[in-house]
């Protein structure tokens, strides 16, 4: 390498560029080159943002020197071809989520990525989320006892009226779009590693606004039970007027705890109380991305900049790995392993939802990672 920098190639122009990018940079990588579909659009947005290279092909940025790493933040349907050939060339990856389209296809990815001897990262950013990663540390602390019930409900009106478009991909099951995998994979990440690994869910996956042509659910309704013994739902809905919805609790034998925007609350015997976040758990207020990015319903998601500041905790962690170093112990990474654990659930959720919500195991199992 010319200098100390990590170089990295980011694989995607709407998340990657929202994101990816700035919070690569935030981390210290020097961003080599963007890889998208559209060769414009690509050649415009890597001029803009001082990237020195753009392309279609993905094996030319590959070829590149100074390059040690790939992340990806295209469509899932993509995410296995791109992977195989970041790690098939040597260079550590994090790959966003939905990892994959099934967990056979996960397995493949990973193994591919533990045989080069690659660093492999899963784009679980808000498990830096300032009030996640409390709720975690106050769950692994005990501060509710044993956890025995679980909640997460959201319902915000974005994808509703004829004026909520969405990237094509996006509309459609066959290519992992859906709210399900937009969503819900980070609950059942969170989910996962707190609670313990999922045993089985009863699932549906309803599309509740009227959207002629969309194949893919814009809610998802999943009752689950952990392997430690959590009962739990997870209720979101993209596709509902009115007014938001939210709640995230978490009760146990000995109290509850629950967070309230970016607040994380506590109840037991002494009564009710705000816990404050350590400042190792704290991020910086969100910067906006630019707004003539967004273009679609889905991109104003990411429209106040909440992602930035996790994604340069994930992106830090990352380099640090890369580099032999022992990743930041404040938040556990989650790696390709991870992946596969967690689409071993989306794909028990999609089998309930199929077979009218039967009961599904979730096998095999495995234990998080929290190292």
């Amino acid at each position: 390498m010319a200098n100390d920098k990590l170089g990295v190639v980011i694989v995607g122009t709407g998340f990657g560029c929202i994101t990816h990018l700035p919070a690569f940079r935030d981390a210290g990588f020097e961003v080599r080159a963007l890889v998208g579909r559209d060769a414009a659009r690509t050649a415009e947005r890597a001029a803009r943002f001082g990237v020195p290279h753009a392309f279609t092909d993905l094996a030319d940025a590959l070829a590149l020197d100074g390059v040690d790493a790939v992340t990806v933040a295209t469509p899932p349907h993509t995410h296995a071809e791109t992977v195989l050939a970041a790690v098939a060339a040597g260079k550590h990856v994090v790959c966003e989520k939905p990892f994959a389209a099934n967990a056979e296809q996960a397995r493949t990815m990973l193994s591919a990525a533990d045989e080069a001897g690659v660093v492999h990262l899963l784009g679980t950013e808000f498990r830096w989320q300032t009030s996640q990663a409390l709720l975690a540390r106050l769950i692994a602390d005990g501060a509710v006892g044993e956890p025995r019930l679980a909640t997460w409900l959201l319902h915000i009106p974005v994808l509703t009226g004829p004026a909520a478009q969405v990237p094509a991909w996006w509309g459609r099951a066959e290519d992992g779009g859906g709210w399900l995998g937009a969503h819900a994979t980070h609950w059942i990440d969170q989910i996962r590693y707190t609670l313990g690994e999922f045993a089985g869910v009863s699932a549906g996956l309803p599309l509740v606004a009227d959207r002629p042509g969309q194949s893919a659910e814009d809610t998802f309704n999943i009752r689950f039970r952990t392997v430690t013994g959590v009962e739990g739902s997870l209720q979101s809905s993209a596709g509902v007027y009115g007014p938001p919805l939210m709640t995230t609790r978490v009760a146990g034998t000995r109290g509850t705890a629950w967070v309230e925007f970016d607040d994380v609350w506590l109840a037991d015997a002494t009564g009710d109380r705000r816990v404050e976040a350590p400042a190792e758990l704290a991020n910086p207020a969100p910067i906006a991305p630019p707004s003539d990015l967004m273009h679609t319903a889905y991109d104003l998601l990411h429209s106040m900049g909440i992602d930035r500041a996790p994604y340069t905790k994930l992106a830090t962690a990352f380099a640090a790995l890369i580099k032999g170093d022992p990743a930041p112990a404040t938040v556990p990474v989650a790696t390709f392993a991870d992946g596969v654990a967690g689409q071993i659930t989306l794909d028990a959720i999609r089998t309930s939802a199929a077979d009218n919500g039967r009961w599904v195991e979730c096998t095999p199992h495995r234990e998080p990672s929290r190292d």
